[in-house]
Parts: C-alpha cells; structure tokens; sequence
C-alpha cells in the first residue's frame, strides 16, 4: 500500500493544472539487444580515480575531474595535477562532479564545478567556480547551494550546460532512495516539491543568481527549470534542434531520455516506468499523467545513464545530430539516432566493458570517453 502524504497530494494538484507542462509523444522503447556500431577504441590515459566529467580548454588540453577531489589536466599524452581543486564531501556518490568552461572562458579563464558539501548528515549540491591559469585553480567562488540539506550519499545530480544565452541549467538529484527522508517526507517525493531544489533542474545566471522560474509561481525554489526528475547525470544542448536534452536514472529500470521543456513536471515519482529496487512492483502508479512530461527514450532494462552527447562533428558523419548515451550499469554507449524533429529512429551499441560515466566530443570530431573506476580511464573513440 503506498501511502501520498496530503501536502504531496496538493502539490500534484498544482501541477496537473500547469499548461506549461504538456506531455510529449509516446516514448521510444531501448530494446535491450540493438547492432552494434563499428568504432575503434584507444586507451589514452588510465589510473584515474573514478574520474567524472571533462572540459576542453581552447589550447586542446582537457581538465578531468575525479570524485574523490582531484583535477588531472591531460595534454599531449602526458597528464600532470592541477592545483586549488575546490574541497569537497566525498561520501557515497558525492565528491568533485561535474566541470565545465563558461562560454568566455578565453577572456575571463572561469571555469565551473558542481561538488558535494557539507556533511554525512546535512549535505547538498553545490556550483563553484575559479579562475584557471593553465596550472592551478585560484580561489573558488560558491555560486549556488541546493536547499534543502539531505543526508547520505545519493543522489547529487550535478550536471551542467550552457544555453546560448549564456545562462547555465543544473541538475539536482532527489536526495535519495527509501529510507531516506528529508523534513519527514520520503527524500524521492521532494522532487514534487515545489519549494525544494531536490529532483529539479535549475537556471542561473553565471554569476549564480536566479533566473525566475518560468509558468511556476511565487512558491517555486529559486531558479527551478523544471521538475519530478530522480537524478540527472547527463545533459546536452542540441545545436540543431535547439532543444536541451537530459539523461536521467530510473530506480530499477526506467531509466529515461527527456527533452526539456521550461516549467515542465516530469513526472517523478509518481509518473514512471520504474520499479522498486527491494520489492516486486512499480514505484508508481501510473506511467504517463495528465499536465506532465513524458520522456523520449525509456530504458525499462538497467541501463543506468550518466554523460550524454549530440553529435555535431564531422569524423562520424552517419552520427551527426545524433545522440551518445552512456550506461553505468549497462557499460556500454548507446547511440540514439534521431530524425530532425528529434524523434528516436533506431539504435546501435558501442560495447565499452566498464562503467561509463562521462562522454564527450573532442575538437578534433571524436568521441572522448570515462570509465567510472578505481583504475578509470580515458578512451577515445575513431571510426574502423
């Protein structure tokens, strides 16, 4: 029997009335076995310490962040340490995430990263951001903290993406699976509400202020994109389609693919293809509800994706517009081929045989890959 607390029931309320908010088409369903895609994969570096996200630097270095709070830069084939990384809660799924450049990073050498804070007992999300002089960090600027507090190690979210308009989206996981609470309610049912950045997307400004939520009113927490999400580990802006893309985690399957759309309910947890991790049956009730978002691809197998990519090079020309996912779980890409409506059309399989936890497109048209491992790697993926 699942018990809806009164207060979560009210906020539904609410959200089914946003017009803002309409579903979308019917998911495509991932099949579990696709073809797979030819690619021929170079280890360039290893030893890294489950390494988490990259960036590219204007002079073809690449920064690499690794959980546990170190920052490698590699260039040239040879990888050396980068000083002043920010101090960081390492715990469970915590630690230092996501990096990324601001959109003027040749002029004012910023770059962002979103970690972990606080303690065991009382921790968040958090965006900083320092200066790089292509050795060391100087001092980091906190720009934003996640409200409020949860306990443990789940659930961060943490990714990043700039949108042309020089505002940047954040991801903010739920605080975790049950038991966890977070003010007495289930930490999953925080994504329905409202007034919490937990299971939201957020948008700031680079300075870190706010932009006013759109289609929510005065109670929304400040910045809040969009809602109902579980933890979102990848995201991607589409140069093409001029949309934003998102990977998110389900709980036992229903992992989803979503395109976003400001002010839009997403439908976690109470719209979701995914099951209880400790009992036989649905978390939810329902898969699709009226007033909120249904995704675009859904993984009803574990595939359990973190880093996402569209394609817009030229060293893949089949690829282009097209989607790269990469599965935890799953340890291997999913290539999401897409018409130019951004409809899923077919899919293919790039076995990788480790954790996949970031992907990214180099300056050069290929694909760069991290493992998400005690011994990580970075491979880097060319055409055979």
């Amino acid at each position: 029997m699942r018990i809806l607390y009164p207060a979560l029931s009210l906020l539904l309320c609410f959200a089914f009335a946003l017009t803002g908010a309409q579903a979308f088409a019917e998911p495509y369903f991932s099949p579990e076995e696709v073809p797979e895609a030819p690619v021929r994969r170079t280890t360039l570096l290893s030893g890294l310490d489950h390494p988490w996200s990259m960036a590219w630097l204007p002079d073809g270095g690449l920064l690499i962040t690794e959980r546990p709070g170190r920052v490698t830069l590699y260039r040239d084939g040879k990888a050396t340490d980068v000083t002043g990384a920010p101090r960081v809660l390492v715990t469970g799924q915590g630690g230092l995430l996501d990096i990324s450049l601001h959109p003027d990073f040749a002029e004012n050498r910023l770059v962002y990263m979103t970690i972990a804070e606080g303690t065991e007992d009382a921790n968040h999300t958090a965006l900083v951001r320092a200066t790089f002089d292509g050795r060391a960090f100087g001092p980091a600027e906190t720009l934003f903290r996640s409200a409020p507090d949860k306990t443990g190690g789940q659930h961060f979210g943490s990714r990043m993406a700039w949108l042309p308009d020089g505002t940047l989206v954040l991801s903010v996981g739920d605080g975790g699976n049950p038991p966890k609470r977070v003010n007495g309610v289930l930490s999953r049912d925080m994504a329905q509400v409202r007034s919490a950045h937990l299971g939201k997307l957020v948008r700031l400004n680079d300075d870190g202020t706010p932009v006013a939520p759109p289609a929510f009113d005065g109670d929304a927490a400040p910045g809040m994109h969009t809602m109902g999400h579980r933890n979102i580990q990848g995201l991607a802006w589409d140069p093409l389609r001029r949309t934003l893309w998102a990977s998110e985690h389900g709980a036992r399957g229903g992992d989803e693919i979503n395109r976003i759309q400001a002010g839009a309910n997403y439908g976690w947890p109470v719209a979701s293809y995914s099951r209880e991790y400790t009992l036989p049956m649905d978390v939810a009730d329902h898969h699709s509800l009226p007033g909120m978002a249904d995704p675009t691809v859904v993984w009803e197998w574990r595939f359990a994706p973190s880093g996402l990519l569209v394609y817009t090079g030229d060293a893949f020309p089949g690829w282009k517009g097209d989607l790269l996912a990469g599965g935890l779980r799953s340890e291997t890409i999913r290539l999401i081929e897409l018409d130019r409506d951004g409809t899923p059309t077919g899919e293919r399989d790039i076995p990788m045989g480790d954790r996949v936890r970031d992907i990214r497109q180099g300056p050069d048209g290929l694909v760069y890959v991290l493992t998400d491992e005690g011994d990580g790697k970075l491979i880097r993926l060319e055409p055979r």
